[in-house]
């Protein structure tokens, strides 16, 4: 059977932001500056240059501000071209312009892997990117763009790994990988969110990408709640892993070498894990 194309991306970004605060107390921290775009803007431009146009974003209360800077800003394009401010007016523009973004509401924020269970009705049957906007990757990084041709190699779904220090492991979902014939891809035997210190299966975790078979909505819909509470994608994927191919099973993994870039000065607002896969120049860093 031919394996379907990857053509949409799922963002989730309808959580309270509480790490962050006070500063996500009005703002969300989606819309937190990273140099001088919304952090989520560099994640719709990943997505776009993988060839994913069609994005949906899982919201939430107060995330409208979201909604707004993928819009037109006509009194503001106005402005500036009544300025004949070309430049500012084309940065306006490109947000608008970068892809068809479509939104959804997660009424309750229970979790990743509820928030990826919302966008069930819009992406049917075929299979799907999720990014996350906790790691931010330039998109001159074909990360994603080997993922979605794993995807279609192997089928099953695919996650992003990247392997970090021992004492960094439990912030993350970890995983338990076997090597294939191809260097950089894994076969994924065992998945465990946020595991505790000493406990991990290993030091490569995942990291914020996902290419998903579209049989995970099943699974979700089945998934009680796991760590935190929460239902859990991590917990989802795991099942998926002991299926057949046939059932849209399998779990293959995109391994890299990187490592983690802790607390990049241009991005204080981000978490200390934050991951940039192509560091920025020294002189955008700067303060």
């Amino acid at each position: 059977m031919a394996v379907k194309d990857v053509t949409k991306a799922v963002i989730p970004a309808a959580g309270l932001g509480t790490r962050f605060l006070p500063a996500t107390k009005a703002t969300p921290k989606e819309m937190l500056p990273v140099v001088d775009k919304p952090a989520i803007q560099y994640v719709v431009e990943e997505a776009v240059a993988a060839g994913l146009h069609d994005v949906l974003m899982i919201t939430g209360r107060s995330k409208v501000s979201i909604e707004n800077h993928f819009d037109r800003a006509y009194e503001l394009e106005e402005a500036l071209a009544a300025k004949g401010d070309t430049e500012r007016l084309a940065q306006v523009r490109e947000s608008d312009e970068l892809a068809t973004v479509h939104y959804v509401r997660q009424g309750d924020p229970k979790g990743l892997g509820h928030a990826v269970l919302c966008a069930a009705q819009h992406v049917g049957g075929e299979p799907f990117a999720v990014l996350l906007g906790d790691d931010i990757i330039d998109s001159r990084d074909p990360l994603l763009t080997r993922m979605i041709e794993v995807r279609r190699q192997h089928g099953g779904s695919v996650v992003a790994l990247m392997e970090v220090d021992p004492e960094q492991v439990s912030q993350y979902g970890s995983a338990a990988i076997t090597p294939t014939a191809e260097d950089d891809v894994v076969t994924v035997t065992d998945l465990v969110e946020k595991p505790v210190p000493g406990s991990a299966p290993s030091n490569w975790i995942l990291i914020g990408r996902y290419v998903c078979d579209p049989a995970v909505f099943e699974v979700l819909r089945e998934t009680p709640p796991g760590r935190g509470g929460e239902i859990q994608l991590t917990d989802a994927l795991l099942t998926l892993a002991g299926r057949g191919p046939d059932d849209g099973g399998g779990v293959t993994g995109v391994a890299d070498g990187e490592t983690a870039v802790p607390g990049l000065t241009c991005a204080v607002f981000w978490r200390p894990s934050l991951i940039w896969r192509t560091p920025m120049p020294p002189s955008a860093c700067r303060a």
